[in-house]
């Protein structure tokens, strides 16, 4: 016989599983995560006892990881998606003696992280410029949206899907707005043209299938961002696809930015 559970019992454990994933438990983890890096104390976050940690696609021992290293934090954000109990953090660290721009997405499980995973990139990577990340990153508006505007979560994982979908089939139709500008690396699309649409991409010279999405989603701040895996573009691996995260805000369910970080295996992908 299957065993029965009282009415009340259930509510305690939905209302539990709730507050384990609220935007304010969310938050403070992704808050104790930026001292964590700025402290170089992996400690200081609360792992849960099989808590699994990688950068780059790699697993490794956090203790051996950036998490590591003490940087200063010159701008940062954070996304809380309370449906996938999942925070994703974007540090851009250019002020370091070893400049970093480093995106992060959290798994959460009973108020502890479950999983860690990592893009870490640097001198080398994709067009990396963490000086100009930070100059670009730090003039955008990415306020909370007003309750009565906001996209639904769909309609924000529709818009990201579209862009990445794109690349393997030009012809796809992407929700970008107008305005946006998308910060590739260090490199800012809409410098020279502050109010036009400068996001659209040209036709790469294969179809390109961005594999292995993870997404984390705040409808809150209309973001969203992609881990995924970046085919071609590395030349001495044209089979292999790198480490990469896209990170969008979407307003009205228009694309208004884009952030894109893109690890390389030899310098600047060997292009």
């Amino acid at each position: 016989m299957a065993p029965v559970y009282s009415l009340s019992l259930l509510l305690g454990l939905a209302g539990r599983a709730l507050a384990e994933c609220s935007r304010a438990t969310l938050q403070d983890i992704a808050a104790t995560y930026v001292k964590a890096q700025t402290a170089g104390r992996p400690e200081l976050l609360s792992l849960a006892s099989n808590a699994s940690y990688a950068e780059n696609d790699v697993s490794m021992d956090i203790k051996k990881g950036v998490l590591s290293q003490a940087l200063p934090v010159d701008n940062t954000r954070s996304l809380l998606d309370p449906v996938e109990c999942a925070t994703f953090t974007e540090i851009t660290s250019a002020t370091a003696k070893h400049p970093y721009v480093i995106h992060t997405r959290m798994l959460v499980t009973d108020s502890k992280i479950s999983a860690i995973e990592s893009v870490v990139t640097d001198d080398g990577d994709w067009v990396f410029n963490a000086t100009g990340h930070l100059y670009w990153s730090k003039r955008e508006t990415w306020d909370p949206i007003p309750e009565a505007r906001r996209d639904t979560r769909a309609v924000i994982k529709a818009a990201g899907d579209a862009y990445l979908n794109q690349w393997a089939e030009s012809t796809l139709s992407v929700p970008l707005g107008t305005p946006c500008a998308r910060l590739e690396g260090g490199m800012y699309t809409g410098e020279r043209q502050p109010t036009a649409n400068t996001c659209r991409m040209p036709a790469f010279p294969q179809p390109l299938k961005a594999g292995n999405r993870r997404y984390t989603i705040d409808e809150e701040l209309g973001a969203m961002d992609i881990f995924n895996g970046f085919p071609w573009l590395e030349k001495t691996k044209p089979d292999a696809s790198m480490p990469c995260s896209n990170l969008f805000r979407v307003e009205s369910g228009k694309i208004r930015y884009i952030h894109e970080q893109t690890v390389c295996a030899t310098p600047h992908c060997g292009r």
